[in-house]
């Protein structure tokens, strides 16, 4: 009898850490974080020390508005950091790979798997909407696109594909806007049909690339 190997144990990165890191890219994008920070908290905090010492309860309302203060200061705080985030990448060879290989739940990316000479690339992601061709670069990259569709509808016919291209222009996707919409594809798969493609479009593989180092935002906070 075979014992079943031991499943290795994910390192994960200290909390501290990965804030530390979004910090740094943030204060590179936007120097004047820290103060915003210091700013948005002593206001909350002090708004909260304000009520208190018109009811009378001074020291009460200021311990209740101390964690609240917090929260909004680091709410505050992921909304920058993530437009940081994107700031710090866009332009970057392979941008949209960085993005889509970000997304954690409900996607696979395989980066690269077509690149021209002038630097336009295909990306292709594999989830519950299906195949998505994801090309950024000049307008030759929609030949890209339309190559790698070709190729993708003959490993796995059947499936859907979506087209996207990433760019600040007219009809194409900001790159701080690619996992949202990414996100918002209809599922058209069952959990068995996306491993089915996953796994046939596997041999088809990608190219070697780099990507942009950095924080990523994984999501987006939720806020109005």
């Amino acid at each position: 009898m075979f014992k079943r190997k031991a499943k290795e144990k994910k390192i994960k990165k200290p909390r501290f850490q990965t804030f530390r890191d979004a910090y740094k890219v943030t204060k590179q994008v936007k120097p004047w974080i820290s103060l915003a920070l210091i700013g948005i908290f002593a206001v909350s905090w002090g708004i909260g020390i304000a009520i208190g010492s018109v009811v009378g309860q001074t020291i009460y309302f200021a311990f209740v508005f101390l964690p609240v203060a917090l929260l909004i200061t680091l709410l505050f705080f992921t909304r920058q950091a993530g437009a940081a985030a994107y700031s710090s990448i866009e332009g970057q060879i392979g941008a949209g790979a960085s993005v889509l290989m970000a997304i954690r739940k409900g996607w696979t990316t395989t980066p690269a798997v077509a690149v021209a000479r002038n630097q336009d690339m295909v990306h292709r992601s594999v989830g519950r909407a299906g195949i998505v061709l994801t090309g950024e670069g000049s307008n030759a990259v929609r030949q890209m696109i339309n190559d790698e569709r070709k190729k993708a509808e003959r490993f796995a016919p059947g499936v859907p594909i979506t087209e996207i291209l990433v760019g600040a222009e007219d009809g194409r996707v900001p790159i701080r806007k690619l996992q949202k919409q990414m996100k918002r594809l209809p599922k058209k798969l069952t959990a068995h049909q996306m491993r089915e493609v996953r796994a046939r479009l596997k041999a088809v593989g990608g190219m070697s690339m780099p990507i942009p180092k950095g924080p990523m935002p994984t999501r987006a906070p939720k806020l109005r």
